[in-house]
């Protein structure tokens, strides 16, 4: 493997592997990708938890186990993914310590069922923060209404917090205000800011995939679009990053974060995922060649990492210049008839939260199914 994710680092973004499966421990692959291929963070989510209990046996042993103690299905699976965790925790204290917490964090999701309950999510949070007991576990949040509360609680009790699914500017907007209230709830307890970290997960692929099928729609409709604004399609979803990151900027350049920072906290930093490319005209790293600058994460899946390990580009993208095209894209995808509010608060992320509870479900049947197969019953 390249040193290209080792360069990614040093232009300020974190790569992070987005999968985490059982064999990873087992084969020594994690540990490579730690220690040679410059991987410095891990998350999970239901859909790669399904995948990997779903299509591996490394499980078996495990589920009968647990069933023999009397777990039904649904408690087995979180004793199969908090074992996982916990396991790639472990991979990544080292580097975790040496960043001195900047990096080596683990994310578990917290369960999709429960995305719109701020108070059963708050207790289920806490309670895999005691389970996995680990300084690097980083609980995943959705940015859903019922999940702000749940971020700022967290952080003022001094967890580590990755917020998910967030599609909006607008709602990342609001989750950096629960993120420094939370952080301000601490200051105001006398308590230690240091050692606090925490990103925000802002999915971009799926920002083009609406898009231009909204786009291929408006454009066969009245083809005059494309010459009076431009083609659109697949530029939307950095667009709508480059914002975010804009957004980033703006507040971490405030005296209310300079405060923050000099009493020791961390910045939270935006986290780039869903970073593979959906449609296959595309360039296969665009979702990570063109969100490079200070201060950022990028979660990536396996065929990710492989194609931007061999002929990803490293050079800052998240410019200035990027950010002003950026606001000209958004204005002409508005006057194109487009609604960009309606495309990431209303479709995207309904979407994002009904396709982690399908995979929750999946995943609850496919151990039912194992456990079935295992014991004949």
């Amino acid at each position: 493997m390249s040193n290209l994710l080792l360069e990614l680092n040093k232009a300020g973004v974190s790569p992070w592997l987005d999968n985490l499966k059982r064999e990873m421990f087992h084969d020594g692959s994690l540990a490579k990708l730690i220690a040679e291929g410059g991987v410095r963070g891990q998350t999970s989510n239901p859909s790669i938890f399904q995948s990997a209990i779903a299509k591996s046996d490394i499980y078996d042993e495990d589920i009968l186990a647990w069933a023999e103690k009397g777990l039904a299905p649904e408690a087995i699976v979180w004793e199969l993914m908090i074992a996982d965790v916990q396991s790639a925790c472990d991979a990544f204290k080292e580097l975790f310590e040496k960043s001195n917490g900047a990096d080596g964090f683990v994310s578990l999701e917290l369960n999709p069922m429960l995305a719109h309950d701020t108070a059963a999510s708050l207790r289920q949070a806490q309670e895999l923060v005691k389970k996995v007991a680990r300084p690097n576990l980083m609980i995943k949040v959705p940015a859903t209404v019922e999940g702000l509360p749940v971020v700022e609680e967290l952080i003022a009790q001094g967890v580590n917090v990755n917020v998910t699914l967030l599609f909006s500017v607008k709602r990342y907007g609001e989750v950096i205000e629960a993120w420094m209230r939370g952080l301000e709830r601490r200051v105001a307890n006398n308590l230690p800011l240091e050692g606090i970290g925490s990103v925000a997960s802002f999915f971009v692929s799926r920002v083009d995939t609406e898009a231009d099928k909204r786009l291929d729609k408006a454009y066969a409709a009245d083809p005059s679009l494309k010459e009076k604004y431009g083609d659109l399609r697949g530029k939307l979803a950095v667009a709508n990053a480059c914002l975010a990151y804009e957004l980033f900027l703006q507040k971490t350049g405030t005296e209310r974060w300079q405060k923050l920072a000099a009493l020791g906290a961390s910045v939270q930093r935006p986290l780039w995922a869903s970073t593979s490319t959906k449609n296959p005209a595309y360039k296969d790293t665009l979702y990570v060649d063109d969100l490079i600058g200070p201060n950022c994460v990028n979660t990536m899946p396996d065929n990710t990492v492989v194609a931007f390990s061999d002929h990803g580009t490293v050079k800052e993208t998240l410019t200035p210049e990027a950010i002003a095209e950026s606001h000209k894209l958004l204005e002409a995808f508005a006057k194109s008839g487009q609604d960009m509010v309606d495309v990431t608060d209303n479709v995207l992320m309904t979407e994002g939260v009904d396709k982690f509870a399908v995979a929750y479900t999946q995943l609850l049947e496919a151990v039912t199914a194992k456990l079935a197969k295992l014991t004949g019953k």
